[in-house]
């Protein structure tokens, strides 16, 4: 199968290509794509160098799925022409993912909502994605009324830039600024624009596509986000209130037994999920389960998960998986 990776030679690009290549995908053609600086550069893929082409070169040669790492603006202009020639789009910007006409998913909870019309898919936010796959069975078993989520957020996803800014201030080096102020040795309360309501853009699509990913509107969600000088991946500290009561070992033996989650839970031993562990990870880790004691029905966990892989290369290489497992693709070139 002819792919496309449409940003192949950004921070989540390159890691698709990685994914794409540990994982085994069925790749017959691989089709890197990239912005015209890089057009003409060299990709390694399976031990193999691909030149990246420009887009509407990748197009023309009609492939079966175009993986999108490339932001919104060019996920907007591009993936509905992709889609018209017969390409299924798995597009990780914010750009359809509140769209009603397009699905939002996580393989592991909603897979089963995608059709073979589906030719434009969105790719959840990162801190979504690993919150969501937790959720999901407690919600099932339980339900869940409301949800207190705090997250402590990886400067890799905001970018390489902001990586460079940590290292510089690290060293003590001046350097260009991926945000208002210094990193290293702070918090920011702030990840993305602040809108209206006091909210941040973050933490609205924390919200939003909660919801629209558990095919559920009646969960109530609230979201503080937070970026941190860490590598590795995201953590989250989330606060669930049930509609129903729960036995603490039976939601470990729940949890241990979701695929895509490894339980990491036993502060005795000092065993809990931390960016360190979680990094160049394709699962997502929960520790720290506990009831609250404030108020009835109502659990404390702790969320930790690979921001560049499930939050974002994995997931929409496991969409790809799905997709063609289930023969959901037709392939373009069969129908020319």
């Amino acid at each position: 199968m002819k792919i496309a990776v449409v940003g192949a030679t950004g921070l989540v690009g390159s890691i698709m290509l990685k994914v794409l290549e540990e994982r085994n995908f069925p790749v017959s053609e691989l089709l890197p794509v990239a912005s015209e600086k890089s057009i003409g550069s060299e990709v390694l893929f399976k031990g193999k160098k691909y030149k990246v082409i420009d887009i509407e070169e990748a197009i023309k040669q009609k492939p079966g799925i175009a993986i999108f790492s490339a932001g919104g603006g060019t996920s907007l202009e591009w993936a509905p022409k992709f889609a018209e020639v017969g390409t299924t789009v798995i597009d990780n910007s914010s750009a359809w993912r509140m769209d009603p006409t397009k699905k939002l998913v996580v393989p592991e909870v909603n897979a089963h909502c995608l059709k073979k019309e589906d030719k434009i898919i969105a790719n959840p936010n990162c801190s979504t994605i690993q919150m969501v796959v937790v959720l999901n069975p407690l919600h099932k078993k339980y339900k869940i009324k409301r949800v207190v989520v705090s997250t402590y957020q990886s400067v890799t996803g905001t970018g390489k830039k902001a990586v460079d800014q940590m290292m510089n201030e690290r060293k003590g080096v001046k350097g260009e600024m991926a945000y208002p102020y210094q990193i290293d040795l702070n918090v920011l309360p702030h990840i993305d624009v602040f809108l209206e309501n006091g909210y941040t853009k973050e933490e609205m699509k924390m919200i939003l596509e909660t919801n629209k990913i558990m095919e559920d509107d009646t969960i109530q969600v609230t979201a503080t986000t937070v970026r941190i000088p860490t590598m590795g991946g995201h953590s989250e500290s989330v606060n669930i209130q049930f509609e129903n009561d729960f036995d603490l070992q039976e939601i470990r033996q729940m949890l241990a037994s979701t695929p895509g989650v490894i339980l990491q839970d036993n502060p005795e031993m000092n065993i809990y999920p931390m960016p360190l562990l979680a990094h160049n990870k394709d699962e997502v880790f929960v520790g720290r389960i506990r009831r609250d004691f404030s108020q009835p029905n109502t659990l404390n966990l702790w969320i930790v998960a690979d921001n560049l892989r499930k939050g974002a290369a994995t997931n929409a290489v496991q969409i790809a998986e799905y997709l063609v497992a289930k023969h959901l693709i037709q392939l373009p070139q069969s129908v020319a």
